[in-house]
């Protein structure tokens, strides 16, 4: 497996590697509740965010009421399909993220966004505390348009708070309609499975008021 020299630039289009047709994940169940992560019921939203590795971050989301189900994997890039290893190369141009699949009856995106504020430390660009590298960079990828309102609006109040505590802005990636590909099945639910695992996640101590 070649490197991408560069661990915090992403990697260009041409460039990065092909990957696959086929999904590299067959096994699409929920670890926890037996959900086909596929399974999106009527009416209900899906978001997809990265906030350095996907073990700690999918923990944070399946623990909120009104969340459907969760799944991790790989998004923002190029390469279709990748596995970890592609991504962890920087050939592919992808960052971990969780899929978080809701209820908006029961939990708003605001809530949802704090929890992905507060959860992380949104300044580091290509990084999230001592993992390095454009796999861990801070993102939010919507799929309505409707929500980059809210997206926006609790930004720009987090980042009044990250002013006063002396941080740096806000480098998180925004995008619309961003292909999401699932993680391998070992890293589906992976504190869950394993409660002692590495989780490199505990945010700054900022918190909305």
């Amino acid at each position: 497996m070649f490197f991408f020299n560069n661990k915090e630039e992403i990697v260009k289009k041409s460039k990065a590697l092909v990957g696959r047709e086929n999904q590299i994940n067959i096994d699409l169940r929920n670890e926890i509740n037996g959900i086909d992560f596929r399974e999106i019921p009527e009416n209900f939203k899906t978001i997809i965010i990265g906030m350095g590795c996907f073990w700690g971050a999918e923990r944070i989301f399946w623990q909120l009421e009104g969340v459907y189900h969760t799944s991790v994997g790989y998004a923002g890039g190029h390469t279709k399909n990748p596995t970890y290893e592609e991504v962890c190369s920087g050939l592919t141009g992808h960052t971990e993220v969780v899929r978080v699949v809701y209820n908006p009856k029961k939990i708003s995106l605001r809530k949802i966004l704090i929890a992905f504020w507060e959860g992380h430390d949104p300044t580091q660009g290509m990084r999230q505390g001592n993992d390095i590298g454009t796999q861990y960079r801070s993102a939010i990828y919507i799929e309505e348009n409707q929500d980059i309102k809210e997206v926006e609006k609790t930004m720009l109040e987090f980042q009044n708070l990250l002013d006063l505590n002396g941080f740096k802005k806000i480098t998180t990636e925004i995008k619309y309609d961003v292909e999401f590909y699932f993680a391998e099945a070992y890293h589906q639910q992976y504190l869950y499975k394993n409660p002692n695992g590495y989780c490199g996640l505990g945010g700054g101590g900022v918190r909305f008021k």
